[in-house]
């Protein structure tokens, strides 16, 4: 049976689980051949947000002799009867990943299977795929990386803000045993020596904050709460990222092929016109050495480095598109030289075929190719996913802030982009887009330029706003019809 939702041209064909499929309390995971590792007796934990149901990764932490750590990432598994493992390569009308549309989630599978059979929960005993890395003192992985199957147990389902307070000496919450604790203290030390790793030796994302609506019983927006990205997010992120580095290593040189994210860096077209832009700005970088990988993370270096991120806002119309390939390639962007995530297979379709490549390596198989066509899919799908989130977005905030236009509310809003029209800019409290018309920047138009190639508006040939700076704005208007936000800089 199918449930088709539409949503913006988005299908989203989710499979129903049917009884036969399941026994009494666990999936029957495992496929032919395929020996299971027996962890249930270590400390693994999970680490997510209090509301959250579908745990599908769950960590393990120890200290060598050596000085060096070893950390075991533990996948869910996915239930035999779902589909057929060879049906998983070829190209379908599925839903490739989750639409998250900032109050509403939509799940890839059934919520039986997301949020209860394949999710790691605490105290029950789940089949998993699992990664095993030891990394060295200075946060390397080293090249005895291992994937195999296992059975575990979680002993705790730990929330991020709690770790993070505990982590950072606040709060009342404490770890259930010293065992927990010795877990996160563990987990911690690991998160700092790869997050410096990454710093030294590949890209660093800047932490943005996560906004979630709080809604009524109705649906209206009660309120809109930024979550910052604290220790503990970011222990879990250094760990998804660490096994994802592995299985891209592991699937490039056991198979050649998987389900890659590609990011080639600039477009080789623009590297005269960004070296050109750049050194206008006191930067000197050779065009062609800032097309490879080592030259893209040295200008991303300094690029932060810099006091704002005008600069930095300037350049990324240079900059090519991300992708979803079958061939191993370099992340520019990640600042490393392959990535193939495996972390999300009961959320991410291009997660669920790697977790099956990997099995196919556990096990010796020669495994099927992925047709090409199925990047194609998967890349669409991807982009109506983020329209749909848009959309959905776009009208959540217009309802939030409806009762603020025409008042004297400030909020601060950072400019993100400027145009012939005006500027558009996210309200740094609950990021809203707001759109504010060049007449409302000032009145007389012959004295005004927007530049969107400069990223600045001139009035009186003197800079008066640049993208990245942050203003006190007003909400003028809100247009439902359009979902649209007008802002008003305050004088």
């Amino acid at each position: 049976m199918t449930i088709t939702l539409y949503r913006g041209g988005l299908p989203l064909r989710v499979i129903i689980w049917k009884k036969k499929h399941q026994t009494a309390s666990l999936p029957k995971c495992s496929m032919k051949g395929l020996v299971r590792e027996d962890l249930t007796a270590l400390d693994f934990v999970t680490i997510d947000s209090a509301s959250t149901e579908d745990m599908d990764d769950a960590l393990f932490a120890k200290a060598l002799p050596d000085g060096k750590l070893q950390l075991i990432v533990a996948i869910a598994d996915q239930p035999r009867g779902l589909l057929k493992a060879a049906s998983w390569t070829k190209p379908r009308k599925f839903a490739h990943s989750p639409t998250i549309c900032l109050a509403f989630n939509i799940p890839m599978l059934p919520r039986e299977l997301s949020d209860d059979l394949c999710s790691l929960r605490a105290n029950e005993v789940r089949p998993v795929l699992a990664c095993r890395m030891t990394f060295s003192t200075d946060g390397t992985i080293e090249d005895n990386i291992e994937f195999f199957a296992a059975t575990i147990e979680s002993k705790a389902k730990l929330v991020y803000d709690q770790v993070s307070d505990w982590l950072e000496n606040t709060g009342d919450w404490q770890p259930e045993s010293e065992a927990i604790a010795e877990q996160v203290r563990l987990l911690a030390q690991i998160c700092q020596r790869r997050g410096e790793w990454r710093h030294n030796h590949a890209l660093v994302f800047k932490d943005r904050p996560d906004y979630r609506f709080i809604l009524g019983e109705k649906g209206e927006v009660l309120d809109i709460v930024a979550e910052p990205r604290r220790i503990a997010n970011r222990i879990v992120e250094e760990a998804m990222i660490a096994a994802n580095i592995c299985a891209a290593r592991v699937l490039r040189d056991k198979l050649g092929f998987g389900i890659y994210n590609v990011h080639m860096g600039f477009d080789p077209a623009n590297a005269d016109a960004l070296a050109a832009l750049l050194k206008t700005h006191g930067l000197h970088v050779d065009a062609e050495e800032v097309l490879t990988l080592d030259g893209f993370c040295k200008l991303r270096r300094e690029l932060d480095a810099q006091p704002t991120g005008f600069l930095d806002s300037r350049i990324r119309r240079f900059q090519s598109f991300a992708e979803i390939s079958t061939e191993p390639g370099p992340h520019f962007g990640l600042g490393l030289e392959a990535y193939a995530t495996w972390t999300s297979p009961i959320r991410k379709y291009g997660d669920m075929i790697n977790h099956r490549l990997l099995k196919a390596v556990i096990k010796g198989e020669t495994a099927t190719r992925p047709q090409d066509e199925i990047t194609v899919q998967m890349a669409e799908r991807r982009r109506l996913n983020r329209m749909a989130e848009r959309d959905v977005g776009d009208w959540l905030y217009a309802r939030f802030l409806k009762d603020k236009a025409g008042t004297d509310t400030r909020f601060a809003a950072e400019i993100v982009d400027i145009s012939r029209g005006g500027m558009r800019v996210r309200l740094v409290d609950n990021g809203a887009i707001a759109f504010i018309p060049a007449p409302f920047l000032h009145a007389v138009r012959d004295e005004l330029v927007c530049s969107q190639e400069n990223g600045t508006v001139q009035i009186k040939g003197e800079t008066a706003y640049k993208v990245t700076d942050v203003i006190d704005v007003t909400i003028a208007e809100v247009r439902m019809e359009t979902r649209s936000i007008i802002a008003r800089p305050v004088a």
